[in-house]
């Protein structure tokens, strides 16, 4: 099909046989593992690694770890007149 048009051709699936091709992001790094169509190439688990950063950060928060005083905001007490 793409062949024969003079427009280009998209596909979800459709391997190198069209012009471009869709890729879902949520598949493609893996954030998104119920279920992962046979066409996708997955780069990275993310999907994992940020549950595991959530964990970590749930954790941290619990035990009093965060925020300390190194993640506040150390602004100036000057009032600008303008």
């Amino acid at each position: 099909m793409t062949a024969r048009l003079s427009i280009p051709t998209i596909g979800i699936g459709a391997g190198p046989h069209c012009d471009g091709q869709v890729l879902v992001s949520h598949d493609a790094f893996g954030l998104y593992q119920a279920s992962v169509p046979p066409f996708v190439k997955q780069y990275v688990q993310l999907g994992a690694q940020l549950k595991k950063a959530a964990q970590t950060y749930i954790a941290d928060v619990q035990a009093g770890r965060f925020p300390a005083q190194e993640h506040c905001f150390k602004g100036t007490t000057e009032v600008s007149s303008e």
